[in-house]
């Protein structure tokens, strides 16, 4: 069985990206509108009024500033508050799909290879676009890869989970080198009328290319992978092909992300440090044998206490850095991400964490070590 390390990654982002100030904007004047259109109701106490948002608040819950967005324009929209999409020939590229050529050809050209040396793709992400033909035979496809692709999907933790599928495949021979390709257009999954949540999710896609390490090339070993899931609630989205069948039909609200932050925080915080722990004397590391935690990015306070757990002490930002003031959470992609942004200054032999973990619940934890040619 082979050994496999993490080769390259890429990188997609959208051309245009929102503030939080432009957010707060548009939900406020949405939400003055909203009372004012239900003003008796909200007298009578049969609805609650819509709070205001505001900057310090989205950056007090969260740490983030700003998102990337397929469009700006219909989200900030008050009469729409939602991205616009327009719908693409079956004989065109998809969104997703475009999206995640783009970070798998930048993975690629960083180490000078072409989609033919690829012989496996695995699309994983939150939501898929569509329910088949699957994106990564179709990225297979548009990158000229051979072998197989196939999509799958386990939320915010999406990417670490395909990473451990990809490093299985590649040791047992089924495949040389896979990409694992995460492409996240959150911001269509997310409810722009609900202040607790309307700043969350930005779009992105992040690719990652594995390999057998005995080729001899630079990159990160895999050390160890470790994977775990726990039934919760506390995160959901009910968007699925059943709805259109349902009766009585659902509001559309219940059908985008919805969650209980204050539950997923205390359950999900201990939860995830403890894991990284046990796995790391499972593999006879210590904390300071980390040089660095690349942690999901979804809040940089849920961040700063379970790194504070792991290391055992006060931690300086460089040992867990974080995205979400430019990116804010791009669910599965985030980790890697983090990952993508924060490894140039790596020697060889320095180890490191990535570490997802989200609804479901689901955490994966990926230690790797730098290596030379």
């Amino acid at each position: 069985m082979s050994d496999v390390i993490i080769r390259s990654t890429g990188l997609w982002t959208p051309p245009h990206s929102i503030s939080n100030a432009q957010l707060v904007e548009s939900y406020n004047a949405y939400a003055a509108r909203w009372n004012e259109e239900h003003a008796g109701e909200i007298e009578r106490g049969e609805r609650e009024a819509k709070r205001p948002s505001s900057v310090e608040f989205i950056e007090k819950a969260s740490g983030i500033k700003s998102r990337y967005a397929i469009d700006p324009d219909g989200i900030l929209d008050t009469s729409r508050l939602r991205p616009k999409v327009e719908p693409r020939p079956d004989d065109a590229l998809c969104l997703m799909a475009e999206a995640g050529v783009v970070a798998v050809k930048d993975a690629l050209d960083r180490v000078g290879l072409d989609g033919s040396d690829v012989d496996g793709v695995i699309c994983s992400a939150t939501s898929m676009q569509r329910t088949y033909p699957c994106i990564a035979i179709e990225i297979q496809d548009a990158i000229g890869a051979t072998g197989f692709g196939f999509d799958m999907s386990v939320a915010c933790s999406s990417a670490t989970f395909a990473l451990q599928q990809a490093v299985n495949a590649i040791r047992c021979g089924q495949a040389n080198r896979i990409v694992v390709v995460t492409p996240e257009i959150t911001t269509p999954q997310l409810n722009y009328t609900d202040r607790d949540s309307h700043f969350i999710f930005g779009d992105v896609a992040v690719a990652v290319i594995l390999e057998r390490a005995d080729w001899g090339n630079p990159g990160w070993k895999i050390l160890s992978t470790r994977l775990k899931t726990q039934y919760s609630n506390n995160i959901r989205s009910n968007q699925g092909f059943l709805n259109r069948c349902e009766e009585p039909a659902r509001d559309e609200d219940e059908m985008l992300f919805v969650q209980n932050g204050r539950r997923v925080f205390k359950e999900v915080c201990p939860m995830v440090a403890e894991m990284i722990l046990q796995h790391m004397s499972d593999c006879s590391l210590k904390p300071d044998d980390m040089k660095r935690l690349w942690l999901h990015q979804a809040n940089s306070n849920m961040n700063r206490v379970i790194a504070q757990k792991v290391f055992g002490r006060e931690y300086a930002d460089g040992e867990a850095p974080t995205i979400l003031d430019e990116f804010a959470n791009t669910a599965g992609a985030g980790s890697v991400v983090c990952f993508h942004r924060h490894n140039d200054d790596f020697e060889t032999g320095e180890k490191g964490l990535i570490c997802s973990f989200g609804a479901g619940y689901s955490v994966g934890s990926i230690f790797v070590e730098r290596i030379a040619a």
